[in-house]
Parts: structure tokens; C-alpha cells; sequence
């Protein structure tokens, strides 16, 4: 009888190790690779329709496995968000509410569930590395395993924390700095040459004067780099990448590469500038908004930022941007070649995603931070053989919250508390109620703007979180302005007219925020739409 117990209780151990990992038909546990780009907009990709810019690699991607048409961010701006990718909860639960929270920050009980990395490593036997932009906590960095670096001042840099350091470290042995030439000024964060274009808020200003350079903010800065396109940082963070899944390759990993563009400074190589002809750029067709009934009129400086609204400056902007996304796509192309090569390609579950958006002039605005589809609307893709259908489209609205959940029910690890869903029920169809809305959210400014949005069935509400905040109530039908131009609540005077459809979409509103248990359901409550 002991003898027989003893091999139950064997047998039930082994099964119940079994179960902590995913484990395919052929006996492989499934593998993450994450792949964040920074500041891209849904509509930059030529699946998604794009005619002057094409991604042939992410098209690629794209249909070999599934392409979320309506994915958004859960909080335009770059910390919360990521946040929320690698936790799988609001922003609100998470605390990171703005990029001050980055690395470190003096508040007390931020970010206090683990991330997906964290789980992975410390539970399930996971190997992780994370290569590029880092944007989160540096205490939550120790879970990965990158090789430690020694840079050229003797400084260590292990993890994600340092990797500008690094980056710089290789520039000056590839690339050292040089003098300004004619006509250039010089990045502060690289301290290489640019030549800036006339969107560059230093544009003209001789090259010798440099005493305003270093207090210039990212997204003052518009041309052409002068680091060559075989330096560039994304070549770099590319490169990364493939290295760790070289050394990762046999393995259970989870790689995460968090490319720096097509985030701001915009300054791309010269060689990937050149395919774009700024005559031919598209301009936004909100950039002449008055803005007169929105609530982010004075948003983003962008009634001290002319320039912004300027057409023929909004196209050098364009073309430089485009010309981020092109170069990323060739290097993502590469990554997954890679995957190729080593023969992990049917046992990794891809997935390739942004923060959030760029508005690139529309609206005459710059950035993100607000709830216009430029910025709140991202890419979001997933490939994983034989257990995601190729050419496989999903309408449903969705976050990049969502992530988290979907990579625990494919890897079959366990489920986790988390605020957002498991995507994969709705991937193959079988799921009938997520998707029919989703949630974003911006809680740094306090009711100073909109703080919640909900879009469905084409349909857009934002509101404040308080009965008292001045700002503006705004519901945009997309399905008729799909440029946001025209808010049907706030000061327009039939207003009383959409109040129905408003209050539709403040139900469904309230919902989520009982659903995910938040302090600000009352005030929202409270909240009149007209």
C-alpha cells in the first residue's frame, strides 16, 4: 500500500509539473518573443492599408498568423502602457501614470503584481532577456539574464537598465563623434550629427550654436541622422536580439526587443529617407481643425506649436517617420529569419505591438497623450503555428493589456489575476462577447482632460472621471468623421440629439469600471453628457 501511494503521489507530481509549461505536439515548450516598437501608429503598415509606406515583413507576419484590426493602447503614453502590456492591468491598479514613474520613483506601492517575465522566470523555467527601450521599473529588470556588459568607463550594465549606455558604448567604437559640419546640428542623446529639416525647431540656426542643444526635447528634433544605417539604434537593438536567440536557442525563452523608433527624435538614416519623396507625402485631413469643440484644444502645446498644423512642414515629418518604419521593418524582417535559421519559428509565439501612436500633424498636433486614433490606436499582431490560423482577422476591439493573458493561455501555464482578457478564445471564434468594446484610459493630469475613452460599433466617448471637471464631454461617430473633426456632445448645439448613443457607450463605460474595480466609477457615474 505505501508502495502504491508513494508511485500516486510520483505520478501526480509529474503531472503537475507537466502542466506548469505549454508543451506542443512534438514534446517543445512554446517560446515568447515580443516585439514593442515605440510611438507607431495602426495605420503605418501597408496590411493595414498604407499605399506610400510598405512593410512587407510585418505584412508577412501578419499573415501567417492573426492581425487585430482595432487594437488600442491602454494608456497613450509610453511607461503606462508598457506597464499594462507586461502586468496585464489598468493603469489605474498599476499606478504608472506617467513616464515620471520610469525607473524610479518615490511613490509607494506602484506596480505591485508581477510582470509576465517575472512569472515565466521565478515559476515556469523560463530563460528572459529584454534588449532596447526599457521604460518601467529598474528594480523589476532583475528577472533577465543579459549578458553582463562591461562599457568603455568601467561601468557594468546588465538587464534592460543602461542599454543607451550600451548603445553609446558601441558608437564610439564604430562610430566616434565628430565636429559639426555645415549646416548640422547635434542630437543630445547620441552626440552625433543631424542635418535638421525645416520642421526642426532649431532649423536655420547656424551649426556652431549649440548652447540650446542640450535643453532641446526629443520632439524638437526633425532631418536625417548622420550614423550611418549599419549603426543606427535600431540596427543595434536588432541585432540584440538575434544574438539572444542564438544564445537562447535550446531554451525555453521569453525575448522581448523594445525598439527606441519611430519614436521622436525623428532622425532617420539617409539611406531610408531617401525612399520617400516629401512632395508625395499624405497630409492629415484634420490638420486645419479649428478645434473649437474638442477637449484638446490647448493639448500638447499645440497652440504654441505652429508648425505642427503647417502642411508643408507636417510632410518633412511624414517622410522621416515613414522612413523609421521602413528601416524596422527590414530589421524585424531579419529577426524573424533568424527564427528561421534556428528552427524556432514553429514553437515561438510572435507577437508585435506598439505603446501607442504619433499624431504626425493631425488635428495640428504632435505626439500622443490623447484619445484620438493617431495615438490611441496601435498595431497588434500574433503568430504562433499551429495553434493560430494564418490569415486570421479579428474586428473586436481589443487593448495590449490583453497580452499578458493571452501569452499565460498559450503557453498553458496557469491563469494569473489580470485585468485584461485571453485573446485566444477570440482568435478562433469561439468567443461571442469580448470585443464588442474597449477601454482607454489617462490619469496623470487629474480631470484636467478626458480621462476615460470607449469606442464601439465605431463609436467614441470621452469623458473626465469627476461631475465638476470643466472639460468637454466628446462623442465622435467614426463610422461617419473618421478624423475626429466633429464632436457631437461638448458645445455642439443638437447636441441633446446623440445623447441616447452617449449614454450607451457610458453604460458599457461603467461596466468596465465596475469590472475591474475602480475608485473612479462614481464619478463617472455622476457625470453629465450634456
Amino acid at each position: 500500500m505505501k508502495i502504491a501511494h508513494f508511485k500516486h503521489v510520483v505520478f501526480t507530481l509529474i503531472l503537475f509539473t507537466l502542466s506548469l509549461v505549454a508543451v506542443s505536439d512534438e514534446g517543445e515548450r512554446t517560446n515568447v518573443l515580443l516585439i514593442i516598437t515605440d510611438q507607431q501608429r495602426w495605420d503605418t503598415l501597408s496590411y493595414a492599408g498604407n499605399r506610400v509606406l510598405t512593410t512587407p515583413n510585418i505584412d508577412k507576419l501578419a499573415s501567417h498568423g492573426v492581425y487585430f484590426a482595432n487594437a488600442y493602447t491602454q494608456s497613450a503614453v509610453c511607461a503606462p502602457a508598457r506597464a499594462s502590456i507586461l502586468t496585464g492591468h489598468t493603469v489605474e491598479h498599476t499606478g504608472i501614470a506617467t513616464n515620471r514613474h520610469t525607473y524610479y520613483a518615490p511613490e509607494v506601492g506602484l506596480l505591485p503584481m508581477p510582470t509576465m517575465d517575472e512569472i515565466l522566470s521565478n515559476e515556469h523555467g523560463y530563460v528572459s532577456e529584454y534588449h532596447g527601450k526599457w521604460h518601467a521599473f529598474t528594480s523589476r529588470a532583475k528577472v533577465y539574464k543579459n549578458p553582463v556588459r562591461t562599457v568603455g568607463n568601467g561601468k557594468s550594465v546588465f538587464g534592460p537598465n543602461g542599454q543607451m549606455l550600451l548603445y553609446l558604448d558601441y558608437l564610439d567604437q564604430q562610430f566616434p563623434a565628430r565636429a559639426l559640419g555645415a549646416g548640422e546640428l547635434q542630437d543630445p542623446a547620441t552626440k552625433r550629427a543631424y542635418i535638421p529639416s525645416p520642421m526642426d525647431r532649431q532649423y536655420g540656426v547656424a551649426s556652431a550654436d549649440t548652447s540650446r542643444g542640450a535643453e532641446r526635447l526629443q520632439p524638437d528634433l526633425h532631418g536625417v541622422s548622420a550614423i550611418p544605417q549599419e549603426h543606427s539604434v535600431t540596427a543595434f537593438q536588432a541585432r540584440q536580439a538575434m544574438a539572444a536567440l542564438e544564445r537562447r536557442k535550446d531554451q525555453p525563452f521569453s525575448i522581448t526587443v523594445s525598439f527606441h523608433f519611430p519614436h521622436s527624435p525623428i532622425l532617420p538614416p539617409a539611406s531610408y529617407l531617401e525612399m520617400f519623396d516629401v512632395d508625395e507625402m499624405p497630409l492629415p485631413a484634420s490638420i486645419g481643425d479649428d478645434m473649437q469643440n474638442s477637449p484638446y484644444k490647448t493639448t500638447n502645446m499645440r497652440h504654441k506649436l505652429p508648425e505642427y498644423a503647417d502642411p508643408e512642414k507636417v510632410k518633412y515629418m511624414t517622410a522621416a517617420y515613414y522612413a523609421l518604419v521602413k528601416e524596422l521593418d527590414d530589421w524585424i524582417g531579419k529577426i524573424l529569419k533568424k527564427l528561421d535559421d534556428l528552427a524556432l519559428t514553429d514553437n515561438t509565439l510572435v507577437i508585435l505591438t506598439s505603446d501607442h501612436g504619433e499624431m504626425l500633424g493631425a488635428h495640428g498636433m504632435r505626439e500622443k497623450n490623447v484619445f484620438y486614433e493617431e495615438s490611441a490606436h496601435v498595431p497588434l499582431i500574433m503568430r504562433l503555428p499551429g495553434k493560430i490560423r494564418a490569415n486570421t482577422r479579428v474586428d473586436g476591439y481589443v487593448s495590449n493589456m490583453d497580452i499578458f493573458p493571452t501569452v499565460m493561455d498559450y503557453l498553458e501555464v496557469g491563469q494569473y489575476a489580470a485585468d485584461g482578457k485571453s485573446l485566444r478564445e477570440l482568435i478562433s471564434g469561439t468567443d461571442t462577447t469580448h470585443g464588442q468594446f474597449v477601454v482607454t484610459e489617462w490619469d496623470y493630469r487629474g480631470d484636467k482632460e478626458p480621462n476615460y475613452m470607449i469606442v464601439e460599433d465605431g463609436w467614441k466617448l470621452l469623458l473626465p472621471y469627476s461631475k465638476e471637471s470643466n472639460v468637454l464631454n466628446a462623442l465622435y461617430d467614426l463610422n461617419s468623421d473618421p478624423h475626429e473633426m466633429h464632436n457631437l456632445l461638448g458645445n455642439n448645439p443638437t447636441r441633446a440629439l446623440h445623447q441616447e448613443k452617449a449614454e450607451q457607450l457610458k453604460e458599457n463605460l461603467l461596466r468596465w469600471l465596475h469590472q475591474t474595480n475602480s475608485r473612479h466609477y462614481e464619478g463617472v457615474h455622476s457625470r453629465s453628457l450634456l
